[in-house]
Order: structure tokens, then sequence, then C-alpha cells
């Protein structure tokens, strides 16, 4: 075990916990923006599907019941403008971490490949690539890196945790680019339902593939549009050349979603209005702690989309989070998501509206 324990960077997180003992002292309690866990309640139509599903004593399957199935396919093409999606074109999965960190070795990757990602991104990339001994790189514009053993290509948009998203037009240029290479792209696209100064395009859109799924694979998530993060359900849209045999192995590994998941996940697929009035919480949050923020001397790039602000005093990030920590707000430091990211933080809008409020006051010049 410490064979592969030993590929692994520190857990991040860890390093965290003296200044989140700082900011519980406070008088108040602490306001944790750091990890980005939903705190608002499941929906309640999701809520009896898992109900009613509940008696579920058999096996489910991985590749899901045909209704969640449906489900994804229906989602995918009213949401996403993807056309001709058909069950061979989805798969559905056990959280959107857990895609992430296997899905290198479940593609059998190794020593001599390469999994590239942006510079600044979800550390949950590079930990996949070391699970299955291959080499990752770091970039800025994907077209520039070298393509020689570069197999898999992470794209981010909108990005944790900046925020970023890339234009129609960027991801039409990359995805050519990586057709080009034989790159297979997978593009992250868990934020896509949170856009505040920018429409996030999917890679599934006919105008950015030109109508192919050819090398390309969208990943989906529920824990934020639906506040399912406790129910570990996402979902994979893209290329079935690349699906079939992932669906193989997912078989062998018994990477099954529970059944009443699957039933949470068709009803939360089927509704719109509970990510309407979820992203309403999250835009006024946004508007009173990026007022806060800026108030108080932090500048604030990107952050067009997603759960974050991307913030920065123009010192080290780790100063950032102590003098945070000392007024009882949590914050996690940019250097999480790479060495760019050493002078920002980034700020979770995962609280309650009266926790934001008591940052936004503790704040307050």
């Amino acid at each position: 075990m410490s064979a592969v324990s030993d590929r692994l960077p520190t857990f991040p997180w860890d390093k965290l916990e003296p200044y989140k003992k700082t900011a519980a002292a406070h008088p108040d309690g602490i306001v944790d923006l750091s990890v980005g866990t939903p705190v608002d309640p499941v929906p309640e139509l999701i809520q009896k599907a898992l109900i009613a599903a509940a008696d579920s004593p058999g096996y489910p399957t991985v590749w899901g019941t045909p209704e969640l199935r449906d489900a994804i396919t229906r989602w995918v093409e009213h949401r996403l403008g993807a056309r001709g999606v058909t069950h061979r074109h989805v798969l559905p999965v056990v959280g959107s971490k857990e895609l992430v960190a296997w899905l290198p070795t479940q593609l059998g990757l190794g020593p001599g490949d390469k999994v590239a990602f942006p510079r600044l991104a979800y550390p949950t990339y590079e930990v996949g690539a070391r699970l299955a001994r291959a080499e990752h790189v770091a970039y800025d514009d994907p077209t520039e890196l070298d393509p020689a053993g570069l197999k898999l290509l992470w794209l981010n948009s909108p990005s944790n945790p900046t925020g970023r998203v890339l234009s129609q037009e960027e991801l039409t240029r990359i995805v050519a680019w990586a057709r080009e290479q034989g790159v297979l792209v997978l593009s992250d696209e868990c934020y896509i339902e949170l856009g505040w100064e920018a429409d996030p395009v999917s890679v599934l859109h006919p105008d950015v593939n030109g109508e192919s799924y050819d090398g390309i694979v969208a990943v989906h998530s529920l824990s934020k549009r639906s506040n399912l993060a406790g129910y570990r359900a996402a979902f994979l849209a893209g290329d079935p050349a690349v699906l079939g045999p992932l669906l193989q192995i997912r078989k062998h590994g018994g990477m099954m979603t529970s059944a009443p998941t699957q039933a949470a996940v068709v009803a939360a697929l089927g509704d719109d209005e509970h990510v309407r009035v979820q992203r309403e919480r999250y835009a006024a949050r946004r508007a009173v702690l990026r007022e806060a923020l800026l108030a108080h001397g932090f500048r604030i790039e990107h952050s067009e989309a997603s759960l974050y602000l991307w913030a920065t005093r123009d010192e080290s990030c780790w100063d950032t989070v102590a003098h945070l920590a000392d007024r009882g707000i949590l914050v996690a430091p940019g250097d999480f998501y790479g060495p760019a990211g050493a002078t920002f933080v980034r700020v979770a809008l995962t609280a309650t509206d009266d926790r934001i409020r008591t940052a936004a006051h503790r704040l307050t010049p």
C-alpha cells in the first residue's frame, strides 16, 4: 500500500487544519468558505424519489436503469444543445471525483503516457495521473503542448478554482487540435449551470464539435446544481468508443451508483425549477461576498462562473488565509490548485445566507 500512497502528494486539506482551529475560535464561530460543500436542503422532489426507491434489495447496474439513461440523454440535449444522443453516449458514475481520480488507470494509461490539465486546476487531475504512473503536465494553452505521448487532455470550464469560462471559439479550436493529434479530450463541466458573467458552453454542443462526439467526453455532476454531493451522483456523455470500454471495465470493478440515487437523479434532471432557485441563492451570496471582499482590499480575477471567488491581496496565499482565519473566516489557499495560485485564495459561496452576511460584516473596514 505504501507504494501507492507514496506516489501521491500530501492531502492538501490537512494543511489547512491549524487555520481552521484559529477560525473556529472566533467568538461568533467559524464561517467556512473553504471546501465548497453544499449546505442548502436537497429539493423535496428529489428526496421523495430517493425514498420511493428505498426498497431496492437487488444489485443496481453500472450502466443504470433505462429511465436514468433516458433522463441523462434528454438533459444533455435540452440543457447543453447536444444532438443525436443515445444510451451509448452516456454513462453514470459514482460522483465525479471518483471518475477523475481513476480515469487514467481505467483508460490503461501508464509510464510514458502524459495527462495534461490547466495550470490552475482541481488537484485530482494530477492525482489520477499519479495513480496510473503516467506523467502529468500543466498548460496555459493546451494547443501549445507537445503532443508526443499525450493521451488525455483535461479541460475545465467553468474552472475550479478560478471560475474562468472558455469561449465557444476557444473550445472549438482546442477540440480541433486534439483531434488532429489523436488526443482524448475530457471536459469537466460540473459548474456549467452556474454562469454569472458568462454563459458556459459544453464541448457537446454541435457548434464546438462539428456534430461529432469523436474523441470528446464531458463530465457532469449533480453535487452543486442540485445539492446532491452526499448522493455521489454524476455522469459522462460523449464518444461511445470511449464510454463502451469504460462501461465494461466499471462492470468488472463493481462501480455502481445505488438504485435509490439513480431514481433521485432521474427526478433531479427532469426538473429545472429547483436549479433556478439554487442559482438565485448563490447569485445573492456571491453579490454580498464580492462586495465585501472588494471593500476589504481584495482584487477578484475571473470568477465569471462557478461557486467561487478567486481573490488576491497580492501576498502569499497563506498570509491571506491567516488574515481571514483571525476574523473567523476559512478559505482555501490558491496553491492547492497549483503554484500559479500562490498569491490567491478561493472563497466558496457555499454557506448559509446568515453565515455569508456574517463573513461580510467581519470584512467591513
